[in-house]
């Protein structure tokens, strides 16, 4: 169990050196680098905390002693490494085992190859999931061995998208949040723009019930998306209910229309009440047989999904009899293997198989509306996002425990975007048990977010690198960096986004570490690049903005994010406004003021000396359509979408609320109750809430593709 913080810490030049020692040998930092360069010692009470969250006894200086004695002896002990990962054509820079090993690989595919020492024959492996032996004298040892491919295929052609909070683009249809009948709709809308994929928000499922948090980064799996975002009138049993399902199914509906018109008239969107609603309708749909060829559709579904299906839809059955947080369950069901698994499987067959049927039928809605963009000429086409980690009382957490730490969470260290840091709340992977089972956990989830998309999107990818842990009781800024194996975290998400065909796009925004962007740009990997964040001599300097030419191409350019002002609210300094109401401000409302408005200048004029804006503040020919100027986003969120177009960035994301003038963050970090994260419908600028078909009228969309019209035409720039 993980050290307490507050418990007795041993003291003296011994102990603390030995400490230190420990820690790094387990990948812990004991000292880091802010964003703007300060370094920072960490605590040593961080240090006990962190290992105690590895199992490491550092409660006594003797058992600090035999914990380091104990961790060099088992790094020196064994012939190969936990898991082995190679990327094809790259062999590895040292030997793989001991010289005078003889080794072997078998692979996925049934073959054997007999390698050297050395290991440079596995680079020459095909790509996939092998098995790696060796022998030296009496000794013999097996682990998993991946070949990921050495780069990933970039897009063809620049191209631009869409940025979309599922839930936010409600229809008049809808169940009073956003589902995947509308992402159908909005992805042929969108297509027809031009517009070569949409970036959605997290799709994961979230922990059943009421929801302290409804963050879509905080869910409850992260391998399967939510029922939630069905759209039940297009599943086909809806349509084949008996006369009395038919009946209540009436009276749902008429609720739904009621509700969603609550939203649309300006009230925050009620996932609970949408959940309780559309619970009610799957249960009917339930009842209802399925045809033969669905029947059989299903069981090849089922049959994929395996063990790890099954057991999401137990841990769902599970948490109707028992509540939703699992630790609280009796103590035989608190893990998939335990004692009373069996017993629970059998008396909740069916509702274990109405939850497996529901990963299924969003499954099915998902599939279609990939179809549907591609349909529309879409290059891309969905864009999934990746959550960083999960809620500790989900679903992942149960069927992944041993892999998980406990008695800390993750977040990031207080840089010039969030002076106190951030606590997500979320339990990191453990790095040595993870790649004692050859990262299959995380290749699961990796599958499960994959599925249906064309890219994928790794919220914080720095966290593969290294993540910051805060144990538990301690504040944000008082947690330390865990190293990751980087090249072989990487090299997973290359093997499975290979196989999907998908391209992927990793969120490296606030500290990033030295070496970090060259690496995901050798690998294929996009990188994310913001507006607000891009100056000359970075975020330590900041000299003045960066000038279009000098933008990385191996990038999602955008102008905001969904924890960002809008754009129109940056324009005219309404977050400033926003965050000193909540008491958000850490300096005096005039200084922030000041500080905004002198940022918010410094563009405008970088705008007028690109061209991007006329020296009137109009718009440049390219980026103003003539006699729309007063039917569209203004003159200077136009130029600065212009601009972005200017830099070699090879995808364009375009927040979908800044189009219609949307002056509302969906997130408000630092706030929980004071602010209505993640349930505010898109609205136009005066906070009234826009139905998807009025969105699709609206003529700011339209004047924002006809900025980026001319993308496809342009080949992307080369790698690198």
């Amino acid at each position: 169990m993980p050290v307490i913080r507050g418990s007795h810490t041993p003291r003296g030049p011994r102990v603390a050196r030995d400490l230190t020692d420990l820690a790094r040998l387990h990948g812990v930092a004991t000292h880091y680098t802010t964003d703007l360069g300060r370094r920072v010692d960490v605590s040593p009470e961080t240090l006990h905390a962190v290992l105690g969250a590895l199992d490491v006894d550092t409660s006594t200086p003797g058992g600090i002693r035999d914990a380091l004695a104990e961790r060099r002896q088992a790094l020196a002990g064994h012939l190969l490494p936990p898991c082995v990962v190679v990327r094809a054509g790259r062999p590895p820079a040292a030997p793989v085992a001991p010289s005078g090993s003889q080794l072997w690989v078998d692979t996925e595919d049934g073959r054997r190859h007999h390698v050297s020492a050395h290991g440079g024959e596995l680079a020459e492996l095909p790509v996939g999931r092998h098995i790696l032996h060796a022998v030296h004298g009496t000794r013999a040892e097996a682990v998993p061995l991946l070949v990921a491919p050495e780069r990933l295929k970039g897009p063809d052609r620049r191209g631009w998208g869409f940025l979309v909070q599922l839930y936010s683009v409600l229809s008049r249809r809808s169940w009073g949040l956003g589902d995947l009948g509308d992402l159908t709709e909005l992805v042929g809308w969108a297509g027809g723009l031009g517009a070569g994929f949409v970036l959605l928000n997290p799709l994961h499922a979230y922990v059943p019930g009421p929801l302290p948090d409804p963050s879509p980064y905080r869910p409850s799996t992260r391998r399967h998306p939510d029922p939630m975002n069905l759209r039940i009138e297009a599943v086909p049993e809806f349509a084949a209910l008996s006369p009395a399902d038919r009946e209540h199914a009436a009276r749902l509906l008429a609720r739904a229309r009621e509700l969603n018109d609550e939203v649309l008239a300006g009230g925050p969107i009620d996932r609970g009440a949408a959940r309780a609603l559309k619970l009610g309708a799957l249960e009917l749909v339930h009842r209802t047989p399925l045809s033969p060829a669905r029947q059989e559709a299903y069981r090849r579904y089922a049959d994929a999904g395996g063990q790890g299906l099954a057991d999401f839809a137990l841990w769902c059955a599970i948490a109707e009899v028992h509540g939703p947080r699992w630790r609280s369950w009796p103590t035989g069901l608190r893990s998939p293997a335990g004692p009373g698994i069996d017993a629970a499987r059998a008396a909740l067959t069916d509702r274990v198989e109405f939850h497996r049927r529901l990963a299924w039928l969003v499954d099915e809605q998902l599939a279609g509306a990939q179809h549907a963009a591609r349909a529309a000429g879409m290059e891309i086409g969905l864009m999934h996002d990746l959550a960083v980690g999960v809620d500790p009382e989900g679903a992942d957490a149960w069927q992944f425990e041993q892999y998980l730490a406990r008695g800390v969470t993750v977040g990031c260290p207080p840089d010039d975007f969030n002076r106190n840091g951030q606590d997500w709340g979320l339990p990191p992977w453990r790095p040595d048990t993870l790649a004692g089972a050859g990262y299959a956990p995380f290749a699961e989830v990796l599958r499960g977010t994959l599925r249906r998309s064309g890219a994928l999107r790794l919220d914080h990818i720095m966290g593969l690198f290294r993540l910051w842990w805060i144990p538990e009781g301690a504040r944000a800024g008082e947690g330390t960096y865990v190293r990751y194996d980087h090249e072989a975290l990487l090299g997973v998400v290359a093997l499975e986004a290979y196989r999907a065909g998908s391209l992927v796009i990793g969120e490296d925004l606030g500290t990033v570490e030295p070496g970090v962007r060259e690496e995901l740009a050798d690998r294929g990997i996009l990188g994310t690049s913001v507006l607000r964040f891009e100056y000359l001599g970075g975020s330590e300097q900041r000299s003045g903005p960066l000038p279009p030419e000098r933008w990385r191409a191996d990038c999602l350019a955008t102008l905001t994010t969904h924890d960002l002002p809008s754009t129109a609210a940056w324009l005219e300094g309404e977050h400033i406004r926003l965050h000193d109401r909540l008491g958000l401000l850490t300096q005096p409302e005039a200084e922030a003021r000041a500080a905004a408005e002198a940022e918010r200048d410094g563009w405008l004029a970088e705008l007028r000396r690109t061209g991007a804006l006329g020296p009137d503040g109009e718009a440049g020919r390219d980026t103003c359509p003539e006699g729309e100027a007063d039917r569209v986003p203004s003159r200077e969120a136009l130029a600065l979408h212009g601009f972005l177009a200017r830099t070699p960035a090879k995808l364009l994301g375009v927040w979908l609320p800044d189009t219609v003038g949307d002056r509302r963050p969906q997130n408000l970090p630092g706030t929980s109750d004071e602010y209505p994260n993640w349930r505010l419908p898109v609205a136009g600028p005066e906070g009234l809430p826009l139905p998807l078909e009025d969105l699709f009228a609206h003529e700011g969309p339209r004047a924002v593709a006809e900025v980026y019209r001319d993308l496809s035409t342009t080949p992307a720039a080369p790698h690198g």
